[in-house]
């Protein structure tokens, strides 16, 4: 993993790519799949993302004030059902039963998803207390920011030069996913 400039840590998402959100508070971790994830700036990076209140995630995060955002690939579809699928709630060994491996963030300690074609380390913005209630909906700063180089350099998304394996996941709802697809390019705006 290379550092990403956190002037295009907004980049790593701005795709639409299925996240796997991590928290971790009182020597207790999680990590969970989610669909709903945006930049919402690039200059301080920040991003929103939906986590229901009834989650382990949403306690930890809330708990924590912390909480990190992982792009996963194609190779780890079965890991994102898994993440989805099983809470930890129920189930404290979730990491293990699900083959999630991680490490920790550097400033904050959350978990990071290894085998991510990006990593993101969040911290909550205050006003996430006007919209997680009625909403779910957190707002955190991006901290920290890591892309494989593999597909993405130079401040952008390479795909298109990667093995399939290494694409992005997008969730299209009832456990249906999308990778990522071909490049189109536009011809350059000309200005008149």
């Amino acid at each position: 993993m290379q550092n990403v400039d956190l002037k295009h840590a907004y980049r790593l998402l701005n795709h639409g790519p299925t996240v796997l959100v991590g928290s971790a508070h009182n020597g207790r971790s999680n990590v969970m799949a989610a669909a709903w994830a945006m930049p919402l700036d690039f200059d301080t990076p920040k991003i929103a993302v939906v986590i229901d209140k009834s989650t382990l995630t949403r306690e930890l995060v809330d708990a924590s004030g912390v909480l990190s955002l992982c792009v996963p690939c194609v190779a780890m579809k079965d890991l994102v059902m898994a993440a989805g699928g099983m809470s930890g709630k129920n189930h404290t060994d979730k990491l293990t039963r699900c083959h999630i491996t991680t490490q920790p963030a550097p400033q904050t300690g959350v978990p990071l998803v290894e085998g991510s074609i990006a990593q993101m380390e969040c911290r909550v913005l205050p006003a996430t207390a006007h919209v997680a209630g009625p909403h779910d909906l957190i707002l955190a700063e991006v901290i920290g920011a890591w892309a494989d180089e593999r597909v993405f350099s130079d401040g952008r998304w390479h795909f298109e030069d990667a093995p399939a394996e290494l694409r992005s996941l997008h969730h299209v709802a009832g456990g249906h996913f999308y990778a990522i697809g071909e490049p189109v390019r536009a011809l350059p705006v000309v200005n008149a």
